[in-house]
């Protein structure tokens, strides 16, 4: 690495909920002098949760930051700064998984030694391989009662496949986790209550097991170095520093997963899991950035010197400051009073002052590197996904680690409280839109609707909501858009005569109401002959259908695929209106309605859930108990099945939910609207 480049690693926490990520990372910080004490999850004083929301839930529910500085043992390059991306496990927040993906350099897949591979670490895993984002391990809670580090890795194996490597083995397991085995150099390390280490000699039967261990993870390490294969074939052993430096080529490749042991409560493993962090995890010279120019990639090179291009991954609304841009640089130097060009919106934007959060805390910075990670207010033209770029970069967006769509499938109607409210809605919706890119906002006449990834996403939105934007607003469940069009062919008169002195109000038109296919919408057709109804008239006729339809028919429904004839029909040359004909073409129409009946129409929407094969049987027998057909099934790499059907969206408001408790959070779920059909007759209400 070029001397101007500092010793950088950028690295996400990924995992299931409670499987110790954050509690690790305050472990990191304490062991790096960062924190005097780490804090406790549970008392909410940890750096990375420090959200009211996070507080109250005892869980991460958005990115948390945290960098630190970390002087390898034995080695003679200098401190490496570390970025620690805390990320929620729940699956309402994986848009924070995938923006912390789009920044890191490296996976850290924490995993619990008691739960093992639960469902959140499949999504977690397969969220960095798609995102093409070198993996590792760490087994966590090896001190609490039922751990089993050998289980949790013969389910890693299971679940994922080759290439796992264990790297150490844990000295004792529950309350008796005092230390680690390191498989490379065959040394034990016990820990002090300080969370530093000591070699100890290791127990007879621990030391076979890792003299196994050695001999494999010794031969398949060098099997993907041919000089290396040679020499060890030819007896010559290789040495530790040896084996770690192919091993990290092996990771940057995704061709190798290290495993590690460490306990975040305890401190055991923590500084040797800092120590392999920064010597296996790839640095941002090893990896590859391109950017599109029109359709052209274009390679960047990580170089401090090079002309400025960062990456916007993630936005966040402080109450204090206002808006906070995470920055990955990832070409260049940025130093505040920078003036950049935003390469998808074209605004200007003056970097006000540069600083790295660690939590809640700001911490001013001078300069910000190629591969660093810093934050910068005030940004108000560059949305989250969009990059800053000195002027005339022809750079448009990332195509390396395009963030993936996440559909919004769950949904509330907001009715703000006061008036106060209803006018300061719209602009702090967008601003929650833009902090975090998985809400959506959808507004259907005078309602607007918040749709997200699950329940908990949105409460957490609404909180924020009111918290951050001082918003407040009552909740209620999406309607169902219900329709309906005329049963039968029938012919109808409207007539409107008033008369109370002065002119009067005369109308008279007769029409022929029909069906028409799903989708047609309206079909106004004008058959009148002699000039029964002036042709001036006609244009108040038609407004007068299409606002007696959007009325609502007998059932309270707005009224579609109609046919509407205008068949005679009689004006008064002092009393006849655009306003009477409005009318009398209204009430024609209600007539017809009336008369012929009305058939309700249910929108149906298509549905696409990916599950575990197991799951498949569940799956589809629930979906056929909510009136759904199944339209295809196909299988998938590693296990999985695509079951799509259509399902009337009366039965699917809340499927999200009950779609994870039946598939253990093992389902991915997408919605689309697709079509209208009758509704039973039986389920139809006045």
């Amino acid at each position: 690495m070029d001397q101007a480049t500092p010793r950088i690693r950028t690295v996400a926490l990924v995992g299931a909920a409670g499987a110790g990520k954050t509690t690790l990372t305050e472990a990191l910080l304490h062991r790096a002098g960062v924190l005097v004490r780490p804090g406790r999850v549970e008392d909410g004083t940890t750096v990375c949760d420090h959200e009211p929301e996070e507080v109250a839930r005892g869980c991460s529910l958005t990115l948390g930051v945290a960098p630190f500085r970390w002087t390898c043992d034995g080695d003679g390059g200098g401190p490496v700064d570390v970025t620690l991306l805390d990320t929620p496990g729940s699956l309402d927040f994986a848009g924070c998984v995938d923006a912390a993906l789009a920044a890191a350099d490296l996976a850290l897949v924490v995993v619990s030694a008691v739960d093992g591979v639960q469902a959140g670490t499949h999504r977690a895993w397969r969220a960095a391989a798609e995102a093409g984002v070198p993996r590792m391990v760490v087994v966590t809670k090896e001190d609490k009662p039922r751990a089993d580090f050998r289980r949790v890795l013969d389910e890693l194996r299971t679940a994922f496949g080759p290439g796992f490597v264990p790297l150490e083995l844990p000295l004792g397991e529950e309350t008796a986790f005092s230390g680690v085995a390191d498989v490379l150099s065959e040394d034990g390390y016990a820990y002090e209550p300080d969370g530093h280490h000591h070699r100890e000699e290791l127990p007879s039967g621990l030391a076979e097991e890792e003299h196994r261990l050695h001999e494999e993870v010794t031969e398949e390490i060098v099997a993907h170095d041919d000089e290396q294969l040679e020499r060890y074939l030819s007896g010559e052993v290789p040495t530790v520093g040896e084996l770690e430096r192919t091993l990290a080529h092996e990771v940057r490749d995704g061709a190798a997963f290290p495993v590690l042991v460490a306990s975040g409560v305890t401190g055991v493993g923590v500084d040797r899991l800092a120590d392999l962090l920064c010597a296996l995890a790839p640095a941002p010279t090893d990896r590859h950035v391109t950017v599109l120019a029109g359709s052209t990639e274009v390679p960047v090179a990580v170089d401090p010197d090079g002309p400025a291009l960062a990456h916007a991954f993630r936005t966040v609304a402080d109450p204090f400051v206002g808006q906070v841009t995470l920055l990955r640089v990832l070409s260049g130097t940025l130093r505040p009073g920078d003036r950049l060009v935003n390469a998808t919106t074209r605004t200007e934007e003056r970097l006000p002052g540069l600083f790295r959060l660690r939590g809640k805390e700001h911490v001013p910075v001078e300069a910000a590197r190629a591969g660093e990670v810093v934050a910068v207010a005030k940004l108000t033209g560059t949305p989250t996904g969009s990059l800053l770029a000195t002027k005339g970069s022809p750079g448009t967006r990332l195509s390396a680690r395009p963030l993936p769509p996440r559909p919004a499938v769950y949904g509330l109607v907001l009715e703000p409280v006061t008036q106060s409210d209803d006018d300061r809605l719209s602009g702090a919706l967008a601003r929650l839109v833009a902090e975090d890119p998985t809400l959506a906002v959808d507004r259907a006449g005078d309602r607007t609707v918040l749709r997200g990834l699950g329940d908990t996403h949105l409460a957490v939105a609404l909180e924020r909501l009111a918290r951050v934007f001082n918003v407040h607003v009552r909740t209620a469940p999406v309607p169902v858009g219900y329709r309906e069009t005329i049963a039968r062919t029938v012919e109808a008169e409207g007539r409107l005569k008033k008369q109370s002195g002065g002119h009067g109000q005369f109308a008279v038109v007769r029409m022929r109401v029909s069906p028409l296919p799903a989708g047609s919408g309206l079909e106004f057709v004008d058959s009148v002959v002699g000039g029964a109804i002036p042709r001036g008239y006609l244009p108040a006729v038609e407004r007068g259908v299409r606002e007696a339809m959007a009325a609502g028919g007998p059932h309270g429904f707005p009224v579609v695929d109609v046919r509407v004839e205008v068949v005679d029909g009689k004006a008064h040359s002092v009393d006849s209106s655009d306003m009477a004909f409005r009318t009398a073409a209204s009430i024609g129409l209600k007539e017809a309605l009336a008369t012929a009946g009305t058939v309700v129409l249910e929108p149906v929407s298509r549905v696409r859930v990916t599950v575990p094969l197991a799951a498949q049987g569940d799956v589809m027998s629930d979906l056929s108990s909510r009136r759904g057909r199944i339209t295809d099934t196909a299988s998938l790499d590693g296990g999985e099945v695509v079951v799509e059907a259509t399902v009337p969206e009366s039965e699917i408001a809340r499927y999200v939910l009950d779609l994870r408790s039946l598939t253990g959070g093992r389902a991915d779920l997408e919605v689309a609207p697709d079509h209208y059909e009758p509704c039973p007759e039986h389920l139809v209400t006045a």
